[in-house]
């Protein structure tokens, strides 16, 4: 049986990796609260851009934990396509739920089934990650640390969308994404706590890519991404900001029409 390191590198993959899950978070929450207050082609795109931001920020914490995972007796890579697989997975069904708060008349249906579909978005994205795993041996799952995983996906899922609905001022929005950061966290190393491999020491060469070659880069660039698209989101003017400026200007334009 292989040992199993979580954190090669100390503190520093679980720290970086909590704080990219909550960039996203509060960057999802931040978009869904301007998508409720907007209509028509810019609730849509508020609320596509939320749901990358969450997307995105659940798969780069994902494998920015991964960064500091390693096993005694065996090297690791990581099979291309199925970790590109995970990110599109993340970004599709995070969007469904997303889009199915944004735009559902009943609001707890809308909750529960958006909750519901984004926390087993959120777990499939994990576990076609560790599915992409290579090794010399055979990688192991307990049942019922995987379940327990999965359920803390859904209530981490459900708890955010929540947020996004209910939440408004930004100092709660910070709050509840710190929350959010920590449940999607748990859930992460919950599933890791779920594996154990049984190494079969082999002097051939293992197909796919390492984390640097292929997970460091692509990290980078989606923390990168959500870097830039909150510099952007908070650049933007709210919907009240931009009321008040139309109010403002109006007195203006009517002296100017005034003979």
């Amino acid at each position: 049986m292989g040992h199993l390191d979580h954190a090669t590198f100390g503190w520093l993959t679980p720290v970086l990796s909590y704080a990219m899950a909550c960039i996203g978070a509060a960057l999802g929450l931040r978009c869904t609260v301007r998508a409720l207050g907007a209509s028509g082609r810019s609730r849509r795109n508020w609320l596509v851009t939320g749901a990358s931001a969450i997307g995105t920020g659940i798969w780069t914490m994902h494998f920015v934990a991964m960064l500091g995972f390693g096993v005694t007796g065996t090297e690791i890579r990581y099979n291309v396509p199925l970790t590109i697989l995970s990110l599109v997975v993340a970004m599709v069904v995070v969007g469904t739920g997303v889009f199915a708060v944004g735009y559902g008349r009943d609001r707890g249906r809308a909750l529960a089934f958006g909750g519901l579909t984004t926390g087993l978005g959120v777990a499939s994205m994990h576990y076609l990650g560790m599915a992409a795993l290579r090794l010399h041996g055979e990688v192991r799952y307990d049942p019922v640390l995987v379940g327990l995983s999965v359920v803390i996906a859904v209530v981490a899922a459900t708890a955010a969308l929540w947020a996004g609905l209910n939440i408004r001022s930004p100092l709660a929005v910070a709050g509840a994404s710190l929350v959010m950061g920590g449940a999607v966290s748990s859930m992460h190393y919950t599933g890791m706590l779920a594996v154990s491999v049984r190494v079969a020491p082999s002097e051939a060469a293992l197909p796919g890519a390492t984390t640097m070659q292929f997970i460091f880069p692509l990290a980078v660039g989606l923390g990168s991404y959500l870097f830039l698209t909150s510099a952007f989101v908070a650049l933007s003017p709210t919907s009240s900001e931009r009321e008040a400026s139309v109010s403002a200007q109006r007195p203006v334009e009517d002296a100017a029409a005034t003979p």
